[in-house]
């Protein structure tokens, strides 16, 4: 990867990481991704307007993508609500570059070297390692696994995406037009779902939350337009795992402004991601 791409995924890791940031901070999650889904669609309008549209081929992958990307944010809506930050946040993100890279070997016909092969598989034992540190629950009890199953979950639509998109952008021929038509597609949803259940009550509640679901959107927006590029200048598996740096910030934003947990042996994890994120780089 060149140093332009490198710089591109480790801005999307930054933005990702504080966006979910700012969705986990709104306590009702419906609210949350209703305020973050109407500014993605009111920040994507002008683009969908002035950028050139998706070739023909790239359309069944785009359509698909919206479709899979509800799915994702209704898992991780479920998973802010049932866990830490700072837990469900690797997880999420951990268990994503493992599966991206085997799907992309097998499915889509990738070739990677050796080392950048040890290379993934280092930086995805680095954040899975950050995961799971402190999985058993408060006070010695028993993991919780609903909040555990619902963030795995999540994981693995986020490698379905990746992958999903990483060959839909490729045959678009315009990263731009393809980043906006999928984010514009996918950003009413939600708003139109909260509208539906929560009637004459939701404008009242979104109202504390404008400020901070523009900032969110915008910040969502540009990681994915940020990470979609890269795709189509880079192999999915390096892409994927690079982008997934956001857990050593997530980790951060929870003990820091969640006041969450975060050790010596996340440390550790750390050092050992950086290391296999370097392996990876330097076969690039």
């Amino acid at each position: 990867m060149t140093g332009t791409v490198v710089a591109a995924v480790l801005a999307a890791a930054l933005l990702h990481a504080s966006w979910n940031a700012i969705a986990h901070g709104i306590r009702d999650q419906l609210i949350a991704f209703t305020v973050i889904g109407v500014a993605d669609t009111v920040f994507m309008l002008p683009l969908v307007v002035f950028s050139p549209v998706p070739a023909a081929g790239a359309w069944p992958w785009l359509l698909a993508s919206v479709a899979i990307h509800i799915v994702y944010q209704a898992l991780l809506m479920r998973s802010f609500s049932l866990g830490d930050f700072g837990q469900a946040y690797p997880i999420a993100r951990g268990t994503a570059p493992l599966v991206v890279t085997v799907v992309a070997v097998f499915a889509v016909d990738e070739t990677l070297s050796g080392a950048q092969a040890l290379g993934v598989a280092l930086a995805t034992a680095g954040l899975l390692a950050i995961a799971l540190w402190g999985i058993r629950g408060k006070g010695g009890r028993r993991p919780h696994w609903p909040a555990i199953t619902a963030a795995v979950a999540t994981g693995l639509s986020i490698a379905t995406y990746t992958v999903v998109d990483g060959v839909g952008v490729r045959s678009s021929d315009t990263a731009i037009g393809y980043t906006a038509w999928l984010i514009f597609l996918m950003g009413p949803i939600i708003p139109v779902y909260a509208l539906v259940t929560r009637r004459g009550e939701l404008s009242g509640q979104i109202r504390p939350y404008v400020l901070r679901g523009l900032v969110g959107g915008l910040m969502s927006s540009a990681a994915y337009g940020l990470v979609l590029w890269a795709q189509t200048k880079a192999p999915l598996g390096p892409v994927a795992a690079l982008r997934e740096s956001s857990i050593i910030v997530g980790a951060a934003i929870g003990a820091v402004f969640f006041k969450e947990r975060f050790g010596a042996p996340r440390m550790a994890a750390a050092v050992l991601m950086v290391a296999g994120i370097g392996l990876m780089l330097r076969a690039g």
